[in-house]
């Protein structure tokens, strides 16, 4: 496994087997709040992943025991003046789209408090695995802002529009279990497995084709929100763009001949 820091407070490890990569938030004095420096760390990362061919999962982790994190660092903002929050505003911006935007399928691994600008990192992923200890929420109003990392469009998406309104609006905390039964995790695991749990899923998702995976990601997220019918051709367009790569021929061969497909990820 090798190891590649992103200026203080980001880790991301790529794991020698399985394309696996890991980003982890490393800025444990602080419970991983999201400084202007860790803002621009995050997106330098997920930069560097999207551009790496041999990276086909993505797994966000916390180095911190008690928090994923717990969103904007607030006595940060606390010293800005408004010109300053105008300047950092694309920075922050840019580590919320960075892991929206990953090419790959993303697994965030969720334990203690993800709060705010934290659960939104967490939304920004396609797969959420958290243990029984999380605590999640978007508090924005209760501060004077509104989620500001992709809350507002991304919680109606995953738990339809009613209850995301009804959760934004009372900023209220949502326990694990109920954050299952509401939709808001896609598993829960026992206490301390849930980095554990999402790494092997992120392994299972990389056996697969790299060229079908990204294709796969690029189709749902450009057809969700579509009608059928257009929906349906984005599909088509991503089929396309596989039905005549390397990865195609070699599936297909592997099946045939009955042996694990030796991706050329092209």
């Amino acid at each position: 496994m090798s190891e590649e820091r992103f200026g203080e407070f980001v880790l991301v490890r790529r794991h020698e087997r399985g394309h696996v990569a890991e980003l982890v938030l490393d800025r444990p004095k602080a419970m991983n709040a999201v400084s202007t420096e860790m803002a621009r760390s995050i997106a330098g990362a997920c930069t560097a992943l999207g551009a790496d061919r041999d990276v086909r999962a993505v797994v966000l982790t916390s180095s911190h025991e008690r928090a994923f994190c717990v969103g904007a660092d607030l006595k940060e903002r606390n010293s800005f003046s408004d010109a300053d929050l105008v300047r950092q505003r694309p920075v922050a911006r840019g580590a919320y789209t960075g892991v929206l935007e990953l090419p790959v399928p993303a697994v965030a691994a969720v334990h203690g408090f993800a709060l705010g600008g934290g659960f939104e990192l967490a939304l920004s992923c396609d797969v959420i695995v958290a243990d029984r200890t999380a605590v999640m929420g978007l508090p924005e109003v209760s501060v004077g802002v509104i989620p500001g990392g992709g809350g507002t469009q991304l919680l109606p998406r995953r738990v339809g529009a009613a209850r995301a309104a009804e959760l934004i609006f009372t900023a209220r905390r949502v326990e694990a279990a109920e954050a299952r039964e509401l939709g808001l995790v896609d598993r829960l695991v026992d206490e301390g497995r849930d980095r554990e749990e999402a790494l092997a899923m992120a392994s299972r998702i990389a056996a697969n084709s790299p060229v079908g995976l990204r294709a796969a990601k690029r189709a749902l997220r450009l057809g969700h929100g579509l009608d059928l019918s257009a929906g349906l051709e984005v599909e088509d367009a991503a089929w396309r763009s596989v039905a005549f790569s390397g990865d195609r021929a070699e599936g297909v061969a592997a099946f045939n001949e009955k042996r694990r497909p030796e991706w050329p990820g092209e």
